[in-house]
């Protein structure tokens, strides 16, 4: 179990990341702002923070850089976003976040970047960029992708197929069960694992979802899904 702060301003997603972040055997701290991470990261030692960049008092990058000029960068930062630049993440990058997550937050890059970051014993050393690669270019890439140096989106394995047989004769329940674990693994892999794309489609609140999820034993962590 690791102690975890979660700083956004944003209501809905902390309490998103608290759950899954909780279910997932973590302890979790929430701020709403950087004044509230500020006084977290003064009370105990975290050992992961996800740091929103876009806040009312303070951005994100400016907390960033206040820890790492002022030695309180102990602990790996992962930041996130839902309008960063390519320049935001590579300023992010040197000033020593080790990974970016683009929002809406899918929970196979969520738990992924939370595990890596956790191995982690301190913030890792900026990616360089090199300029002397053939297929890669700045301009193509996606934010997280310069957060990750410089590698290009891996094409989603759509896995599960959309028509499917299931053995009828068998308990009501166990038979429902089967063709729900199959359904929302279809759409999982179909929306790259987005909670909230899978939300929409199937008209489920993301908490709600995440709960049926974990109850049918879908395994969010992998992208390739299994039946």
């Amino acid at each position: 179990m690791a102690n975890i702060l979660v700083v956004d301003d944003e209501l809905g997603i902390r309490d998103l990341l608290s759950e899954i972040l909780n279910d997932e055997g973590h302890q979790v701290e929430l701020a709403e702002n950087a004044a509230q991470a500020r006084a977290a990261r003064g009370r105990s030692r975290p050992d992961l923070v996800l740091l929103d960049i876009w806040m009312p008092d303070t951005d994100g990058v400016t907390l960033l850089k206040e820890w790492s000029s002022s030695g309180l960068l102990t602990m790996p930062v992962i930041m996130m976003s839902g309008h960063a630049t390519i320049d935001t993440a590579v300023e992010a990058t040197k000033i020593g976040a080790m990974a970016f997550l683009e929002k809406p937050i899918t929970l196979q890059k969520l738990l992924k970047a939370v595990e890596q970051g956790l191995t982690k014993t301190a913030p890792r050393k900026p990616a360089a960029l090199s300029n002397n690669s053939p297929a890669t270019h700045t301009a193509d890439m996606t934010v997280e992708a310069v957060m990750t140096g410089g590698t290009l989106p891996v094409p989603v394995d759509l896995g599960p197929q959309a028509t499917q047989s299931f053995l009828l004769e068998k308990p009501l329940r166990d038979a429902r069960d089967e063709f729900e674990k199959a359904y929302f693994e279809f759409h999982l892999a179909k929306e790259g694992g987005s909670m909230t794309r899978v939300a929409e489609k199937t008209g489920l609140e993301r908490t709600h979802l995440y709960r049926k999820l974990k109850q049918l034993g879908v395994d969010l962590t992998r992208g390739k899904r299994g039946a």
